[in-house]
Order: C-alpha cells, then sequence, then structure tokens
C-alpha cells in the first residue's frame, strides 16, 4: 500500500472463504438462500469496472490533497432538515435528514451516514453518494431517505458534555439507530461510513451481531487496523507533517471551537436533562485534557490522541485509556470483523497515505459476511475520474468535470441490500425500544443503563453545500 502511479486498472475483489448464504427476496415471490459473492456479482457490476484517474490525479497524494483543497460547492446539492439529539449523558447530536420535509413511504430505506474525523453532513464525499441515494427515482435516483450522524462538535453541533467522540465510541451511532427505528419503525437502515466514522459502523456491526439495527453497510477508506496504520503515517516525511499534523490540527480546532464546555468542571446541578449524574472525575480529567492539548504545539496525530482522544473520546466504562496506544488497539475494527453478522461491502484504495494498511486477502478479513475490495488508485476518499471533458481552471470541481468512481458500486449495494436482501433476523431481532416517564427514547435490556435520547429541537433546514466547515478546517478527511 502506498501512493505510487495509477492508470486504469480493475479493482480486486475478496470474497469469504466460504461465503455466508443470505436470505434474500425472489423474482417470483418467496424467500431463499442466496451466496453473497454470487449477490455482489449479479448486483454490483460496477466493482469490476476499470478506476481510471485522469493524468492530473494519477496517485494518492494527489487524489487525497484534492479532495481536501476541491471546491465541491457546484455539484451534488443536497438539503437537510436538522434534529438536535440530547443524550442521556447529557451530550448531543445532530441528525441531518434528507429529504427534508420528507414524505417518502414509511418503509422507505434509511441510508445512515457516519462521517470522517472532524467532516459532517456538508462532507463533498457523502453528498456524491445521498444526491442520487435520495433524488426520486422519476429523476433517475433510488428515492431513498438517509441522515447524517453529525458527532458531538462537529457540523455545527454543540458539544453539551464533557465528551468528544472517536473510532472506538460506538454508543452514539446505536442510539442514532435506535431514535430511526422509534421515528420509522418500518423503516430499514442501511449504513454508509467514512473513515473514522466507517471504523465506528464496523465497530457496531461487531457488537449488535445479529441484532444490528443496521442491515448491512458499506464502509469507504475504513483504516482498520489503527496501531499500524498511524506507525506508517507518522513514519515518512509527508505522512507526518502533512496529514497526521493536518488531522490533529482539526482536532484541536474542535476543541477551540466548544472551549466553553470543555475549559472548566461544572458544578453539580439538579438532572434537568438525565436522571443520570455525570461523572466528576472523568470530566476534570476531560477538562485538564482540553488544556494539554491546547498547549501542543502543531502535535502529529498520536500526541493530540495521546493527550486527548484516549480520555475524551468516549465514556465510562472503557475512558479514560492509558495511552494512545491503548486506544488505538481497543478501537481498531479489523480484529472484531469476525463478529459482523450483517452483509458489510468495504472499499479501500492500495494508494492511500492515510490509511496504508488495509485487508489484503479473504483469510485477514475472517468473516463469511464481508466482502473487501481494494483500488490501485484513489487516494483516501478521493477515487477522483474524469466524467466528460476536462477544463483545468481552478479547483471548482463542476468546471473540471470530475466524478467519483465510488458512487456507482456504493449506490448498486445500497440498492441490493435495501430491494433484494430480507430484513431482520427471525431469532435474534433488535432490541425492543420504549419511552419513559421522562421522555427518554431508549432500549429494553439494553447493554448501558444510561443510554437514551430524545429529540430537543426540530426544522432548521441546512444546504449541504453552504453548510461549511469551521475556520482552519480541512474537509475531506
Amino acid at each position: 500500500m502506498g501512493s505510487s502511479f495509477s492508470s486504469a486498472t480493475k479493482p480486486k475483489i475478496f470474497y469469504p472463504p466460504s461465503p455466508e448464504e443470505i436470505l434474500v427476496k425472489k423474482p417470483g415471490g418467496g424467500v431463499g438462500p442466496e451466496s453473497l459473492s454470487k449477490l455482489v456479482e449479479e448486483h454490483c457490476p460496477s466493482l469490476k469496472k476499470e478506476f481510471n484517474p485522469p493524468w492530473w490525479l494519477n496517485n494518492g497524494h494527489l487524489q487525497t490533497l484534492f479532495s481536501v483543497a476541491g471546491d465541491f460547492t457546484g455539484v451534488d446539492k443536497v438539503v437537510y432538515e436538522r434534529t438536535y439529539l440530547r443524550l442521556m449523558d447529557g451530550g448531543t447530536l445532530g441528525l441531518d435528514f434528507t429529504p427534508p420535509g420528507d414524505t417518502s413511504p414509511d418503509d422507505a430505506p434509511i441510508v445512515v451516514v457516519c462521517h470522517g474525523l472532524t467532516g459532517g453532513s456538508y462532507e463533498a464525499y457523502v453528498r456524491a453518494v445521498l444526491a442520487p441515494a435520495c433524488a426520486p427515482v422519476s429523476e433517475g435516483g433510488l428515492g431513498y431517505r438517509a441522515v447524517v450522524v453529525n458527532f458531538r462538535g462537529c457540523a455545527g453541533v454543540p458539544v453539551t458534555s464533557k465528551q468528544l467522540y472517536s473510532a472506538g465510541w460506538t454508543e452514539d451511532l446505536r442510539m442514532a439507530t435506535i431514535y430511526l427505528a422509534h421515528k420509522y419503525p418500518k423503516a430499514p437502515q442501511l449504513g454508509l461510513g467514512f473513515s473514522l466514522g466507517a471504523n465506528v459502523m464496523v465497530r457496531y456491526l461487531a457488537e449488535e451481531g445479529e441484532r444490528s439495527r443496521l442491515e448491512s453497510a458499506c464502509v469507504l477508506g475504513n483504516p482498520w487496523d489503527l496501531v499500524k496504520n498511524n506507525w506508517a503515517l507518522e513514519h515518512t516525511f509527508l505522512g507526518k507533517h502533512i496529514y497526521s499534523k493536518g488531522m490533529a490540527n482539526n482536532l484541536v480546532n474542535v476543541l477551540k471551537l466548544h472551549s466553553k464546555a470543555l475549559e472548566k468542571v461544572d458544578p453539580p446541578t439538579p438532572s434537568a436533562t438525565s436522571k443520570y449524574e455525570p461523572d466528576s472525575t472523568q470530566a476534570s480529567l476531560v477538562c485538564a485534557a482540553y488544556h494539554a492539548a491546547l498547549a501542543l504545539r502543531s502535535p502529529p496525530l498520536s500526541v493530540f490522541d495521546n493527550t486527548f482522544t484516549r480520555v475524551g473520546g468516549g465514556g465510562p466504562p472503557d475512558w479514560p485509556l492509558a495511552s494512545a496506544d491503548a486506544y488505538y488497539k481497543h478501537s481498531s475494527s479489523h480484529h472484531v470483523v469476525p463478529q459482523v453478522r450483517k452483509p458489510l461491502l468495504a472499499i479501500n484504495s492500495t494508494d492511500d497515505p492515510v490509511v496504508v494498511h488495509a485487508p489484503t486477502s479473504p483469510e485477514e478479513v475472517g468473516s463469511g459476511y464481508t466482502v473487501v475490495v481494494l483500488t490501485e488508485g484513489g487516494g483516501h476518499l478521493g477515487w477522483f475520474e474524469p466524467s466528460s471533458g476536462i477544463v483545468l481552471i481552478g479547483t471548482d470541481v463542476s468546471k473540471l468535470h470530475v466524478r467519483r468512481w465510488m458512487t456507482k458500486p456504493t449506490l448498486e449495494w445500497l440498492r441490493l441490500a435495501a430491494e433484494v436482501l430480507v430484513h431482520g433476523h427471525p431469532d435474534h431481532p433488535p432490541r425492543a425500544i420504549f419511552v419513559d416517564e421522562g421522555g427518554w427514547i431508549r432500549e429494553v435490556n439494553g447493554a448501558r443503563q444510561g443510554l437514551g435520547c430524545r429529540a430537543v429541537e426540530i426544522g432548521d433546514l441546512i444546504d449541504g453545500t453552504e453548510l461549511k466547515k469551521e475556520p482552519g478546517m480541512l474537509q475531506g478527511l
């Protein structure tokens, strides 16, 4: 894996040695089992088509840097309607729904999106899929609805507790799926994860197994083994000084944007938003980590993670962790894939300068439910290829005539998951949902006593091309 020259090549598809038999809807009616590999062969033909980068984006660095620096405001228009979820631990999530004012059928599929490191619903790689996925069928789209789960502190979401998010914290995605199941009980949920959000999504699938509320997932640019990838990232000049420090700078800026919520420990107050009191010791540790992180000068990612993420990237009982290395070992997703029990498509690039190590054989995956696809080019969440004529004027994508190769196979997978697979597991259904006396939406016999949410604000319309990244933040990662 590296960032060498890329030309037109067909992706490598790694099927499980023993693909699971997946229950599907038969064309003539009824249901029956079908091999996962056969389903992909039949329903995802774009995975076999060449990825052909333009000559001026012919390696992973150029693809990645264009994703960071390109102007994508002229393409893939998506308008969202935001709902803020207050969590029982005091935190807040921002769920961006599209299309706004949704009049879709009750059983219309929902694409549940987890964005990258410090991104959000505005990211061009998110809109590249959601624009066609949520367009009406009459306009050539899939006609689905979607929701982007904006993590705490991202994309304008306020920080209202002494905690952010991380690659290993799955509870916020879990709570979002519970809320969606409560709001749309007849609609199948289909996962779509990018980079850090891909890692979170794979871990969620593994933790939930057959009871996952996500019926399937497609993950792109997943960092998989955080130990190996962080080591590789910080042992090259560009990796350390461009990508690692760039991502760490994004995270420092997130802290600065939410200084009022993180800089001091608030005195205990009556539980207005939760009947579960926050851990004052953990809050003190997060505040101390916040101040230590702001004192850093141009840190690489591992130094930031060792200073803040291992403390404030999650909550009890797992956080705080002893070190950045302990955080990476705890939060990696490569070693939990064998526990995944829902169909999973994972797409990585072999010239990704951020994710240097990805599974390269079926044996490394170790899951009968997982198909891994490796492209020879594409960088980190790039996959840009020519769409028609190329006009080299600035970086406005609408003038450069490029498109993302990954859009079409992702849409094919979503359609397969939504319209062909049989949803739900008869012997292992998701836990029942109830609303308690305080109005909190919760699971019956949930693993965590304090897991619950309620909507606190609904209705803001957001143009995804106008929802700007915060000042000083790099897009596309």
